[in-house]
């Protein structure tokens, strides 16, 4: 039996001193050498658990297989049997929560890089110019209206287009991707990746119509009256703040304005674009997940001459993902835990000057299983910041529920849907994503897409309700 290598084959990545001063992508990926070197630490267990850990139930065993072998063309052809997305998912997904984390040799070592080695076969894919289009069924005369291209609604055309539906899909934006173009950064997940797989969609004959506000220009009822059946993906674009004093102040933006500013419309390449955004010397952001860590790193790269992290409880307790942790404290962002902003402070122009903050400790452990921060009575200080970045949370768009009254909802304000097909309270209307969820994953997202896809192939066959 050969010997167990314990560690993953490491990933050649930009220095942190260089890549803090542009938008490039830091890690490079594997070349052929080393993703084969990686698949040969995969133990090709009889159960593999990795596979349940998957939302879109990868056959991972079998494309890490492929690579080992060098059969490339096999390996990603098995990858897009359930996952059409897989450059975006080898980048931005949680692997160390989802697959990686059931994977049997991480219980002794390091579990085997599955990641890294899907985003090494989409890569190649890509670069070669070899992606093949599956085969689509004959037409069924069947219409399916998707509100949202985000990484749901792209699941659900994807799918539904290749059983010989019509598709269209209506998108807000002037650019399609959700998330993936407006709030994840160009150094984790660069839009030409986004921008080729948006076009293997439009190759396989699915519609998008940009600009085009559902619930505004159309409703969902007339929606309806055109198309067998509806898919809403419209995300979770309304951001929480705190309802702090200050809050109104010059340079205090949601996390989902600085970074559609700095990724959609692009301020980072100002003035070749001229979307205007408050760079600062000192830029704060709060909150402790991924999003908070994509405005923190941003700002570095806007120009900032220091990015502060506040986040109210311990490092161990944050929910972003460890590379990105790691590679914000290589960037040398600031990290101010336990710690919690009570006030914003302006300077007298309108403009923020200071954060006035208050010490935590943590107590007992609350409903999420962490430790509950609490406040230390007098700890209060400042932290001197000329911008702010709230980046603790969202909620779902709701303007489709509020332009439609028979559309269920929950206490949080997401459509509510069955989980097993999709199915909202309204007849021939499916839902999914971050819109059903409240803000969750790409990939999990996409797992919801694919169980909307099947309730609604199912409805389109049977018409029952």
């Amino acid at each position: 039996m050969a010997k167990i290598i314990p560690t993953k084959t490491p990933m050649r990545e930009q220095p942190a001193a260089q890549r803090v001063r542009n938008f490039d992508e830091v890690p490079h990926g594997y070349s052929l050498e080393e993703a084969v070197q990686e698949a040969k630490r995969c133990l090709q267990c009889k159960k593999p658990f990795c596979v349940e850990g998957c939302p879109v139930g990868i056959d991972i065993p079998s494309f890490i297989t492929y690579i080992k072998e060098k059969k490339l063309r096999e390996g990603i052809d098995r990858i897009k049997e359930t996952n059409i997305l897989p450059a975006i998912c080898g980048r931005v997904c949680p692997q160390e929560e989802q697959c990686e984390k059931r994977c049997i040799l991480g219980k002794k070592h390091q579990p085997v890089a599955i990641g890294r080695l899907e985003r090494f076969l989409a890569d190649w894919e890509r670069n070669e110019g070899k992606a093949e289009l599956p085969v689509v069924a004959k037409k069924t005369g069947k219409r399916v209206a998707v509100v949202g291209a985000g990484p749901a609604g792209i699941t659900v055309a994807a799918d539904l287009v290749k059983q010989g539906h019509e598709i269209d899909v209506f998108e807000a934006l002037h650019e399609p991707g959700g998330v993936l173009v407006y709030g994840i950064p160009e150094f984790r997940l660069p839009k030409d990746i986004v921008f080729t797989e948006i076009d293997f969609l439009k190759k396989l004959g699915v519609r998008i119509h940009l600009d085009t506000v559902i619930g505004m220009i159309t409703s969902l009822d007339e929606l309806l009256e055109e198309f067998d059946a509806v898919f809403i993906g419209t995300g979770a674009g309304l951001p929480w703040f705190m309802g702090l004093s200050g809050e109104n102040l010059n340079g205090v933006y949601s996390a989902n304005e600085y970074l559609t500013r700095a990724n959609l419309m692009k301020a980072y390449l100002f003035p070749k674009y001229k979307t205007p955004i408050t760079v600062g010397k000192r830029v704060a952001t709060i909150g402790g997940g991924n999003v908070a860590m994509d405005c923190a790193r941003s700002a570095l790269r806007l120009g900032a001459e220091e990015s502060i992290l506040i986040y109210r409880r311990a490092r161990e307790q944050m929910p972003a993902r460890e590379e990105e942790i790691h590679h914000a404290e290589e960037e040398g962002i600031q990290f101010n835990l336990l710690t919690n902003p009570i006030a914003y402070h302006g300077d007298g122009r309108g403009w923020l000057k200071n954060i006035e903050c208050i010490r935590m400790e943590l107590g007992e452990a609350d409903e999420s299983g962490r430790r509950r921060p609490v406040p230390v009575d007098g700890s209060n200080f400042m932290i001197p910041a000329d911008v702010l970045v709230v980046a603790i949370g969202n909620s779902p768009n709701p303007l489709i529920p509020n332009t439609t009254p028979d559309i269920a909802t929950t206490r949080w304000r997401t459509i509510e849907t069955d989980p097993e097909t999709g199915r909202t309270s309204k007849r021939g209307v499916f839902a999914g994503g971050d819109v059903a969820t409240g803000a969750a994953t790409v990939i999990q997202a996409m797992g919801a897409g694919k169980i909307a896809a099947r309730g609604i192939q199912a409805y389109l066959e049977t018409g029952e309700w």
